[in-house]
C-alpha cells in the first residue's frame, strides 16, 4: 500500500510486477512437462496479463511528478558504497511498463497460437517469461548496476530465443552472433559504469542510485562526463543495434516470429535508447557525445533504410526497419530531444510488433514461406492480417493522424528547431525510402497475382483468433498512441506534459512558430507521398515484375547484399581472430605451454629415475650407502683440524 503522500511514496506492489512472471517461469521449468504444454502457455500469458494490471494499476496511482519506490533489501555494502535491491517508478518507468507488459501481453497470447504445434513450446514460455522478468528489471531497477543485471540477462534470453531451433545451424550462429556483438558493446557499458564509480568515489560520493547521481554530476569534469557517456553509447551501440554494431540484429531474425516482435523491435533493442533517456543528467553536459550520437543515429537511419529496399525475405525488411527506427531515436537524444525518443519507442512498440506478428501470419498461413517474391494476392486469404498490416504500414511510414506520424514528425520537428539542418533532411530523406520499402512490402504480400508456390495454395488460411486479436488491438495502438503527442498548435501534447517532471529542460519539446512547424510537417509528408507512390507505381499493379531488372545492376547488389558490411568484417576481425585462435591452439599452446608443462614433468621424472635406482628395497644396500656417508662426513671433519 501506499505509505506517503509525499513526492517520493513507497508502493511495495512494485516488487510483484517483474517477480510474478519470474514465478511463473520457475513453476514451468520444474512442472511445465507435467502440466502440459498447454496449460504451461496459458500460465505464464496469465502471469505477464497479472504483471500488465499491476502496472496499469501504479501508472493510475502515479501522478506526473510522483515516485513510487520499493526496497527489498541491502544487495552490496561494502565501507560507503551501497547498492539496493529496490525498484522505482517514475513518469519514465511507468510508459516502459505498459510497453513492455502490454506488447509482452499480447505477443504471449499470439504465441499460443502460432508455437501450439511446436515440441519446444514449454521451453519457449520459460524464455519468455525470464526475458520479461530481466526487461523488468532492467526499467524499474532505481540504480545503475541493477539496470546493468537486467541488460545482461536480456542479451542472454535473447541468445536463447534467437537460437531456439538450435537443431538447425543457421539458428544456432545468428544466436552466438547476437550474443558475441552485444558483449562488444558491453564491455564499453561496463568500463562506463566504472569510471563514473571511480571519479566520482574521488569525490567522497559512493552511489550509483539513479535519485543520487543528478546531484553529483557537477563534480565531474566535462572530459570526464564525455568519456564516461561515449562509454556507456557504446553499450548502447550493441544493444539497439547502431552502425558499427548492427550486424546481429538482421540474423536474430531467424528465431520465432514471436521473438522477432517482443525482442528485436518492441523492448530489448530500445534498451539503449531508454538506458540514454534515464540518465540524461549524464548526456546533456555532454555536448560532443550528443553530436556523436546524433549522427550515428542519422547515419544508421538512413543506412537501414536503403539497405530495407532491396531485401526480399518478409522479416528481414521489418529487421532493417527497425534499426532504422532505432536511428531516429538516437537522432532526437543526440539532439536533446530525450522526450522524442520515448515517444518514438513507444509508438514504434505498437506498429512494429503488429508488423512482426502479420509477418508471421503470413508465414504460418504459407506453411514457413518468407520470401516476398513468393507471395502476392494474400489479400482475400487473409483479411485481418492484410488490414492491421495496412494500419501498422501507414503508422511507419508516417501517414498522417497515425502513431508513426506524430512521433516522427515530432523528431523531424526538433532537429529543424535546433538548426541541425543537415540532420533534419537525412530524417526527411529516411521517412521516404521507409514509406517506400514498407509499401513495397505490402504491395508484394498482399496485391498483385498469386506467385504461391502450388503445393501451398490449397492450404492458405487466416491465423486463429488467438493470432488476430493481438494484431487488431496493435492496430488500434498504431493509430491514437501518436494523439498522445500531438503538436501544440493542435491540442496539446499530452505526452511532453506527462514526461517534464522527468527530463525537465533536456526534454527538447520547444515548439517555434506554427507555420513554420507545419510547413516542415508538409515536406516531410510529400515525401513520404513520393515514396508510397514509386512502390506502387513499382509493384501494386503486377505481380510479375517483383524483381525487375534491377537485379542486375551493380546498386541493387550493394544494397541486396547489405554493402559487404558482414563480409567485410569477416575479413578484418573474425578471420584474422580464428587465424591467431588457430595458432595458438596447434602452434603455441602445444609447443610452449604443453611444452613447458611437459618439460619440468620430463625433467622431474629423469632425476625420479636416478633416485628409483638407488631405492632397490636390499638392506645390505642401503647399509652400504649410510656407511659411505658416515666415512665421507668423518673424512671431511677431519681434514678441517
Amino acid at each position: 500500500m501506499v505509505a506517503s503522500t509525499s513526492t517520493v511514496a513507497t508502493l511495495e506492489l512494485l516488487r510483484w510486477i517483474p517477480l510474478i512472471p519470474l514465478c511463473a517461469c520457475a513453476i514451468n521449468i520444474f512442472f511445465g512437462r507435467a502440466l502440459g504444454h498447454r496449460t504451461a502457455g496459458v500460465l505464464a500469458s496469465a502471469a505477464v496479463g497479472v504483471s500488465l494490471a499491476l502496472a496499469l494499476y501504479v501508472f493510475w496511482l502515479l501522478p506526473a511528478t510522483g515516485i513510487f519506490h520499493d526496497l527489498l533489501y541491502t544487495w552490496i555494502e561494502s565501507g560507503s558504497f551501497r547498492v539496493n535491491l529496490s525498484f522505482q517508478v517514475d513518469a519514465l518507468t511507468a510508459i516502459m511498463l505498459l510497453v513492455v507488459t502490454g506488447i509482452g501481453f499480447l505477443i504471449h497470447i499470439y504465441s499460443l497460437g502460432y508455437m501450439a504445434h511446436d515440441d519446444g513450446k514449454v521451453r519457449f514460455f520459460i524464455y519468455l517469461n525470464l526475458f520479461i522478468f530481466f526487461m523488468l528489471l532492467l526499467v524499474m531497477g532505481d540504480n545503475l548496476l541493477l539496470l546493468f543485471v537486467g541488460w545482461e540477462g536480456v542479451g542472454l534470453c535473447s541468445y536463447l530465443l534467437v537460437g531456439f531451433w538450435y537443431h538447425d545451424a543457421k539458428n544456432t550462429i545468428a544466436g552466438n552472433k547476437a550474443f558475441i556483438v552485444n558483449r562488444i558493446g558491453d564491455l564499453g557499458f561496463i568500463l562506463g559504469i566504472f569510471l563514473l564509480v571511480t571519479e566520482l568515489g574521488r569525490q567522497g560520493i559512493w552511489t550509483l542510485d539513479f535519485a543520487e547521481l543528478p546531484k553529483h554530476v557537477s563534480l565531474l569534469t566535462p572530459a570526464t562526463i564525455t568519456l564516461i557517456t561515449l562509454l556507456l553509447f557504446v553499450g548502447a551501440v550493441g544493444k539497439s543495434a547502431q552502425i558499427p554494431l548492427f550486424v546481429w540484429l538482421p540474423d536474430a531474425m531467424a528465431g520465432p516470429t514471436p521473438v522477432s516482435a517482443l525482442i528485436h523491435a518492441a523492448t530489448m533493442v530500445t534498451a539503449g535508447v531508454y538506458m540514454t533517456a534515464r540518465l540524461h543528467f549524464l548526456f546533456a553536459p555532454a555536448p560532443y557525445t550528443l553530436s556523436i550520437i546524433a549522427i550515428i543515429g542519422a547515419a544508421t537511419a538512413f543506412f537501414a533504410a536503403t539497405v530495407a529496399i532491396a531485401q526480399n525475405d518478409i522479416k528481414k525488411v521489418l529487421a532493417y526497419s527497425t534499426v532504422s527506427q532505432l536511428g531516429y531515436m538516437f537522432l532526437a537524444v543526440g539532439i536533446g530531444a530525450f522526450s522524442a525518443a520515448i515517444f518514438h519507442l513507444f509508438t514504434h512498440a505498437f506498429f512494429k510488433a503488429c508488423l512482426f506478428l502479420g509477418s508471421g501470419s503470413v508465414i504460418h498461413a504459407l506453411d514457413g514461406e518468407q520470401d516476398m517474391r513468393k507471395m502476392g494476392g494474400l489479400r482475400s486469404y487473409l483479411p485481418k492480417t492484410y488490414w492491421t498490416y495496412v494500419i501498422a504500414t501507414l503508422a511507419i511510414a508516417g501517414v498522417p493522424l497515425t502513431a508513426g506520424f506524430f512521433s516522427k514528425d515530432l523528431i523531424l520537428w526538433q532537429a529543424f528547431s535546433h538548426g541541425s539542418y543537415a540532420l533534419w533532411l537525412v530524417g526527411v530523406v529516411t521517412a521516404g525510402l521507409t514509406a517506400f520499402y514498407m509499401f513495397r512490402q505490402l504491395f508484394m504480400v498482399f496485391h498483385g497475382s498469386s506467385r504461391v508456390e502450388d503445393h501451398v495454395k490449397p492450404h492458405i488460411h487466416e491465423s486463429p483468433a488467438v493470432m488476430t486479436v493481438p494484431l487488431i488491438v496493435l492496430a488500434i495502438g498504431s493509430i491514437f498512441t501518436g494523439w498522445l503527442g500531438a503538436p501544440e498548435y493542435l491540442w496539446g501534447s499530452l505526452w511532453d506534459r506527462w514526461v517534464q517532471p522527468v527530463f525537465g529542460g533536456a526534454h527538447g519539446a520547444e515548439h517555434g512558430p506554427v507555420t513554420t512547424e507545419i510547413l516542415v510537417t508538409l515536406v516531410t509528408v510529400a515525401i513520404v507521398a513520393i515514396g508510397i507512390y514509386l512502390a506502387y507505381a513499382r509493384y501494386a499493379r503486377t505481380g510479375t515484375r517483383v524483381v525487375p531488372a534491377e537485379a542486375a545492376a551493380g546498386l541493387y547488389r550493394v544494397l541486396l547484399n547489405s554493402y559487404w558490411i558482414d563480409e567485410f568484417y569477416d575479413r578484418i576481425a573474425v578471420r584474422p581472430f580464428t587465424r591467431v585462435s588457430q595458432w595458438l591452439a596447434q602452434i603455441f599452446d602445444p609447443l610452449v605451454i604443453d611444452g613447458l608443462v611437459n618439460g619440468v614433468a620430463k625433467v622431474a621424472r629423469g632425476f625420479s629415475l636416478i633416485w628409483r635406482e638407488a631405492q632397490t628395497g636390499n638392506v645390505q644396500h642401503y647399509l652400504i650407502g649410510f656407511l659411505a656417508a658416515t666415512l665421507a662426513l668423518l673424512i671431511y671433519y677431519l681434514r678441517q683440524l
